[in-house]
């Protein structure tokens, strides 16, 4: 079996992705990286305060209605969590796709067409 010797003039993986990195940008300046988060911040707010609605609203609404509404039957207030848990999540995927759909009518004014 035999293996391939590397000749001097030949440059390694190592020493190309180090040229690719020091290496200019094709207007020969040094390309500069994007700092600016791949999400925006309020999709990044949006989730957060949904995330804090569903630990929120199931515990909350079942420490609440336990022994006031239900009077200490923890079936009815299981229940009542659960169904809470869902409406949070309900919330979440119609405010999703109603953001989804704004972006696409932005894009369409911006681009002037109409399907």
């Amino acid at each position: 079996m035999t293996t391939r010797r590397i000749i001097s003039t030949e440059k390694t993986i190592l020493d190309k992705d180090d040229d690719d990195i020091s290496s200019p940008g094709p207007s020969g300046q040094h390309q500069s990286s994007s700092t600016a988060p791949a999400v925006p911040m309020d999709v990044i707010l949006k989730l957060l305060a949904f995330t804090f609605a569903m630990v929120v609203a199931p515990i909350g609404s079942y420490f609440l209605t336990v022994n006031t509404i239900f009077r200490g039957n923890s079936t009815y207030a299981g229940a009542l969590a659960a169904i809470m848990a869902n409406v949070v999540l309900v919330g979440y995927v119609i405010v999703a796709m109603s953001e989804d759909q704004s972006d696409q009518l932005e894009a369409q004014k911006k681009g002037g067409k109409r399907e």
